[in-house]
């Protein structure tokens, strides 16, 4: 990769951050601080990221908690591990369970799309495993956020008062007394400037420091979360948390360009990613602002798309494979489809055979891509009283058809949207990257890669480039800034173009790219969002 960025066409836009020693680039100030400190007190990029992403549940609640899932691709000494702390719906449920509720499609609130937090088990696997800091150490800096409060930024404040007016309406149980307790504790949700804290948030955070998360899947916390969801009619067990260890996995790459972009397997749709850069890489893209290339992009998405809903679900109940997903075979196939009109896309046939993200970098050459998510926002609505811990709804996505490759099943992991990025060049590390925000961060991830590798921007550049979201069928979002008279060309090739109000729905990402030959980083945050690197 070239790093000379003066010379890329949108130099005149924000430029990358750019340092030698460390990096930590997130959507909070505070968080990126946070991960910065740990650096300069000998931790490595490692203990970095699980400082910024403990810290992001208190300063970004909005997004995620103590209480969700966490995926990560580490770079270390050569090689690249990849980590899967989403956790499995609980062994008592069913589709008749859930039906018998009253339900006909899983809802989107409440107890039942609970699923067994991987958040903390995330921390303690990455903290045993590659950290150098105890994590009694690196989780000081969220322990004193939660503990002593921090005042509101302003994205924050939008978000959480946005979830509070819903909240109200929404929200009439006895078992979401715990989150207006928690997140609206005056009555109303935080403003911009004003300071929040709890200390339940704070307790919590020291008993899986102290006890490495073993309290909160075979402890204390564990019989806290298993008798409150039993007391309120839900299918989460105290069983459930000690049954759970979060599992190493081999990362899956395709070769684009020249670069090996790489996601986490299934069961996250970082594949989906993949699938669309594996169409993308058949065509001759001569600029970025092209109606043809636009075209190209949002079909090959829309085709990946299709295909990922189709088949990804929990790795052991997938109908096909990884590899018959990403083969050359399956890219021509339905590479093939794509012509000059939009498509309504369906599945092919394979051959047979709410989230925050951040990154980090260090000194050593460590990197880290981390993702974290409650889902849609504050997650399930539920929070276990005098714990902060708000619990995730990441079961809303199973499927109550049981013909359906994500069939609700207990014990099985759902299609999970949150996905951290990672790019190399020639066995070297280039650097991690991702794109928050359900099912626009396939998308973000794909635009943020041909933007850097087939329109050499810098990092900065790459993330503040004017995004499309494709929707269902052939509606395609763009933001306000987006190029009308492209706009207006998609349109004419039978696109149904939204101009969307505002950026809110078209994902927050961030990048760090290292130098190979001098180990500078350089790093990219969202413009969308209160993002900030902290470097040094």
């Amino acid at each position: 990769m070239n790093f000379d960025y003066l010379n890329y066409p949108y130099a005149s836009q924000r430029m990358a951050t750019i340092a030698r020693n460390g990096m930590v680039a997130t959507s909070q100030p505070l968080a990126a601080q946070a991960g910065l400190d740990i650096l300069k007190k000998g931790g490595n990029a490692i203990d970095a990221a699980i400082a910024t992403a403990a810290c992001l549940t208190v300063v970004e609640p909005t997004s995620n908690g103590i209480g969700g899932d966490a995926f990560a691709l580490v770079w270390t000494k050569g090689e690249l591990h990849g980590l899967n702390a989403s956790g499995p719906a609980p062994k008592s449920i069913s589709i008749d369970a859930v039906k018998e509720k009253g339900h006909d499609k899983m809802p989107t609130f409440g107890l039942t799309p609970v699923t067994v937090p991987g958040a903390p088990a995330a921390w303690a696997a990455l903290s045993k495993r590659f950290g150098k800091l105890p994590l009694t150490e690196v989780l000081k800096p969220a322990i004193e956020y939660a503990e002593k409060g921090y005042p509101l930024s302003p994205i924050l404040a939008k978000y959480w008062t946005g979830a509070y007016k819903k909240y109200k309406e929404l929200f009439k149980g006895d078992e979401y007394k715990g989150w207006f307790d928690t997140f609206a504790p005056e009555g109303k949700a935080p403003s911009v400037g004003e300071m929040w804290r709890s200390e339940g948030h704070a307790s919590t955070l020291r008993s899986i420091a102290d006890t490495e998360a073993e309290s909160f899947y075979r402890g204390e916390l564990a019989e806290k979360i298993g008798s409150f969801s039993k007391e309120h009619g839900g299918f989460l067990t105290a069983e459930d948390l000690a049954a759970y260890k979060p599992e190493w996995v081999q990362p899956i790459k395709v070769n684009y360009r020249g670069y090996d972009v790489w996601e986490i397997p299934p069961n996250g749709q970082g594949i989906v990613a993949l699938m669309a850069l594996n169409m993308m890489k058949g065509f001759d893209l001569s600029e970025k602002e092209s109606v043809d290339t636009y075209h190209k992009q949002i079909e090959a998405m829309k085709l990946a798309f299709a295909d990922g809903k189709k088949y990804v679900t929990d790795p052991e109940k997938m109908s096909v494979t990884s590899a018959q997903l990403l083969s050359e075979e399956f890219a021509a196939e339905r590479r093939s489809l794509i012509g000059d009109e939009a498509l309504t896309p369906e599945p092919g046939t394979p051959p047979s055979g709410g989230t925050v993200y951040l990154a980090t970098a260090d000194g050593e050459g460590n990197m880290v891509s981390f993702i974290q998510s409650n889902y849609m926002g504050f997650g399930s609505g539920i929070v276990v009283p005098g714990t902060g811990i708000a619990l995730q709804n990441r079961g809303a996505d199973f499927s109550l058809d049981p013909e359906h490759d994500n069939a609700l099943q207990p014990g099985k992991k759902t299609y999970h949207t949150i996905i951290p990025g990672f790019l190399t060049k020639d066995h070297e590390a280039v650097g991690p990257f991702g794109v928050m925000g359900g099912y626009m961060q396939p998308q973000g991830h794909a635009q943020v890669v041909m933007n850097t590798v087939d329109f050499h921007l810098n990092p900065q550049a790459a993330l503040d480039a004017p995004r499309w979201q494709w929707m269902e069928g052939k509606k395609v979002s763009v933001e306000p800034n987006f190029p009308n008279h492209i706009a207006q060309a998609l349109a004419r090739r039978g696109h149904q173009i939204d101009v969307a109000l505002d950026t809110g729905g078209f994902g927050r990402g961030q990048i760090i790219w290292r130098d190979p030959i001098t180990g500078v980083l350089f790093g990219g945050t969202e413009s969308r969002t209160d993002g900030s690197i902290a470097s040094y």
